[in-house]
């Protein structure tokens, strides 16, 4: 079990990091935009859950490994980049703004979880959170590191909900107002399609300068 002054002091740091726009907040917001409120909370669960990937590897670890090797670092930071990119590309040269058929939402609900589970595993964000951050309140003396570790991904999963499940049912809203307006729909779709490339750049290159 942590420690619960160590806990508090965790609270707001992972809700500080969470907030600050990046490619995760990005990717989550397009797709409530897009595809509406259920896409949008698929993002969020892909999101998270990549999130239990990440502290299983720092628990294990790993993720020092790729802090030995920073080549390792640098290619995580172009594949997370340019997949991100490719995304908002496709927005770009879409011809149909927001506007989705029924019949596709299963399947492209489970597609967006899919996207999100790799927007997060390659966001460098994370990565430099998970390297930098983490470790520091993994503590031998208070307790089992993978209870440790637990409690901390809920405090982090908790965060998540609340910032990104509010811009996804803020999203919604917007979505709703576009929704038979062609025009503003086919702008809006750019607008996410220029918030994820520009998003990815930035990201990337951030990432790329703390190395």
């Amino acid at each position: 079990m942590t420690d619960p002054n160590h806990l508090w002091l965790f609270v707001p740091l992972a809700f500080g990091i969470i907030v600050l726009p990046g490619v995760d907040m990005a990717f989550i917001v397009g797709s409530a935009i897009t595809g509406g409120r259920s896409r949008g909370m698929m993002a969020l669960a892909g999101i998270a859950s990549g999130g239990v990937c990440h502290v299983v590897m720092t628990s294990l670890g790993i993720g020092m490994l790729v802090k030995v090797l920073p080549g390792a670092f640098n290619a995580l930071l172009i594949a997370g980049a340019a997949y991100i990119a490719w995304i908002g590309i496709s927005l770009l040269r879409s011809r149909h703004g927001i506007a989705m058929q029924p019949e596709q939402q299963v399947r492209d609900d489970w597609a967006t979880f899919r996207q999100g589970l790799a927007t997060s595993l390659m966001n460098p964000k994370a990565y430099l959170f998970m390297l930098a951050v983490f470790p520091q309140f993994l503590r031998p003396e208070y307790g089992g590191v993978w209870i440790q570790a637990l409690i901390l991904w809920l405090v982090i999963a908790g965060n998540q909900c609340i910032v990104y499940g509010g811009l996804v049912l803020l999203a919604g809203r917007v979505r709703g107002w576009l929704q038979g307006r062609p025009g503003a729909s086919a702008l809006a779709a750019r607008c996410v399609g220029v918030l994820l490339v520009g998003t990815a750049m930035f990201t990337g290159f951030t990432g790329w300068q703390r190395i």
